[in-house]
């Protein structure tokens, strides 16, 4: 059995996608699989929903939920649907069920709709993951459109509150709540600067929520990645940006979506981080950074 997780290395195939992006279609795929993880029932008979789903960090997150006994369903834009149905496939090999919603969650509407299918079909709902993003590098900041600047915190912070109003009704005492940040939210990033400042935004709001919630048992936590190989760099960086996206980690490249997804494990496990609440953990290589 391996005792070292091998992960490929910088630099990487430089490449481009057409937003929204997909797993399939990057060189090297992303890891999402985890295959040095074990199961041991730390979320069995939970339901989760998590948004941004069908890949990248969220495609992972959806397989170890799975391995660890939770059903769960799968937020995503219609043009993902193929990452999607593969998704579906990986969290049925670990013997679970995966609900598909194709939809947009800066649209309150559909964010109240997915919860409630996902109350519909499994009949409840203890494990919130917010990890949908969007993102579009600009190296001068003349050039961040209002349009931009607009729909970057339409999807990665008002579909944050938007989810957690349509969630809060059916959490119960026990519930979590996980917030995806970035180390550009702690650190801010001169090519990121709407990205950067949603991303700090949602850092505050989870510390903020934890403090707000801690009276009805629900628990409020938040990931920052550092640099991470997923659909969201092709989409939105340079070829030769996405080359060299985490060569300057001290690691000396980007982390795969299965080194971050545990720490989505530990959030949503009562056994690991009942004690915890309102607190950011960066998953950024050998790079610290205070959260």
């Amino acid at each position: 059995m391996a005792t070292t997780q091998k992960e490929p290395k910088s630099p990487l195939p430089a490449q481009s996608q057409e937003k929204p992006g997909l797993d399939s279609a990057m060189d090297p795929n992303p890891r999402y699989l985890a295959p040095m993880y074990k199961g041991s029932g730390k979320l069995a008979g939970k339901v989760a929903l998590i948004t941004g789903g069908d890949s990248g960090i969220g495609r992972s997150v959806a397989v170890l939920y799975a391995r660890e006994g939770a059903d769960v369903a799968i937020v995503y834009l219609p043009q993902e649907q193929s990452d999607a149905e593969a998704t579906r496939q990986a969290v049925e090999a670990e013997g679970h069920q995966a609900l598909l919603l194709a939809g947009d969650v800066t649209l309150p509407a559909f964010c109240h709709d997915a919860v409630a299918q996902t109350v519909q079909k499994f009949g409840k709902l203890d494990i919130l993951v917010n990890n949908a993003a969007y993102q579009q590098e600009q190296k001068r900041f003349d050039d961040i459109t209002e349009d931009q600047f607009d729909l970057t915190f339409r999807t990665n912070i008002y579909g944050y509150f938007y989810m957690v109003k349509a969630a809060l009704p059916h959490l119960k005492k026990g519930a979590s709540i996980i917030n995806t940040g970035s180390i550009a939210g702690l650190e801010g990033n001169k090519n990121l600067v709407d990205y950067a400042a949603t991303k700090g935004a949602i850092h505050a709001f989870s510390k903020s929520l934890a403090q707000n919630l801690i009276e009805r048992g629900i628990r409020v936590n938040c990931v920052a990645p550092g640099p991470i190989w997923t659909p969201l760099q092709p989409v939105s960086k340079s070829p030769k940006s996405v080359a060299e996206h985490g060569a300057g980690n001290s690691m000396g490249r980007p982390g795969q979506p299965e080194e971050v997804s545990p720490a989505f494990v530990f959030f949503a496990s009562e056994a690991d981080s009942s004690y915890i609440s309102g607190e950011v953990l960066t998953v950024n290589g050998a790079d610290t950074s205070a959260g």
